[in-house]
């Protein structure tokens, strides 16, 4: 049901916890589901140096979470904002049609995460 990836990445999450005073946060949650991310970035010369996360929810969710923490790191704003539901997914070696809604909230959350962080600089 699982890829071994995905299994992974839920037994052994990167990156769970908060990052003080964090350059963007951002927040997505499905009431379906039950399922909320909380993704936290940390940005330096509009790149983003570390992220972190928390999640209540499923397998899924956690391992989405940690992925997508993992492949922000190192990259431009730009570049992160490129991160789409479908290459979280694609990263995990796929999920299970029932569990694809959570890639969306890590994309989503990723997405609101620069969003807030964007709308810090203008201040």
């Amino acid at each position: 049901m699982y890829s071994e990836k995905v299994m992974e990445h839920f037994t052994n999450p990167r990156n769970v916890g908060e990052i003080p005073n964090a350059d963007g946060v951002g927040t997505e949650g499905n009431p379906v589901c039950g399922d909320v991310m909380k993704i936290f970035i940390k940005v330096q010369d509009d790149r983003i140096v570390d992220a972190k996360f928390k999640t209540f929810g499923c397998g899924a969710a956690i391992a989405v979470s940690s992925m997508v923490t993992e492949m922000i790191k190192g990259k431009t704003i730009d570049e992160a904002l490129q991160i789409s539901k479908e290459a979280v997914a694609d990263a995990l070696g796929g999920l299970p049609a029932q569990k694809q809604h959570c890639s969306n909230l890590g994309a989503d959350a990723l997405h609101k995460a620069i969003e807030d962080y964007r709308q810090k600089q203008v201040k």
